[in-house]
């Protein structure tokens, strides 16, 4: 969970029981999932709710991390990074904040996952083209603390990112 104070790649991606999402949540981010320009009365008319509850759900939800950053909606191919790709990394167990650290320092990095398995992180990528892919494997065996690294390059979208799957589901409930 990611408090205010923390560094960025100390987040997890989980919920406190708290602030699970309930159906209405779920609603209320199909809805905005289906038209995301649309405003807080619009939001609160298609889901049946008025608009303070809808506007106080939309923030709960805003803070409590069960709605993250709207940066996931932009093409980094649009932004002039064609390849994607993901990284396995091996670290040294002590360094491993450190890595991560300079690893956010990349622009070109994504995301960072901390896994388990014989691997330690998945990093996930972009590059320009092959040459800059070169670049940046190489700034990122040069991170003290880094042991190994295994790069694959992503040959086409299959799954692409989505949660509709499940709002739908939960919504339901």
């Amino acid at each position: 969970m990611h408090r205010h104070g923390d560094e960025p790649w100390r987040t997890v991606s989980t919920l406190p029981s708290q602030n699970v999402i309930d159906a209405t949540d779920a609603r209320l981010l199909l809805a905005l999932s289906e038209h995301p320009r649309a405003t807080t009365v619009a939001l609160a008319d298609q889901v049946g709710i008025s608009r303070n509850t809808a506007q106080a759900r939309l923030a709960k939800l805003e803070e409590g991390g069960g709605l993250s950053s709207f940066e996931r909606r932009v093409d980094t191919r649009s932004l002039g990074y064609p390849m994607t790709v993901f990284a396995v990394v091996q670290v040294v167990q002590s360094r491993l904040d450190q890595v991560a650290a300079a690893l956010a320092d990349i622009p070109e990095v994504l995301q960072v996952h901390s896994v388990s398995g014989p691997n330690d992180l998945v990093v996930h990528a972009v590059a320009v083209d092959a040459d800059d892919l070169y670049r940046i494997a190489g700034q990122i065996l040069a991170i003290p603390g880094v042991q190994r690294t295994n790069t694959s390059v992503v040959t086409r979208e299959i799954v692409p990112y989505r949660t509709g799957p499940l709002l739908r589901r939960l919504a339901k409930s």
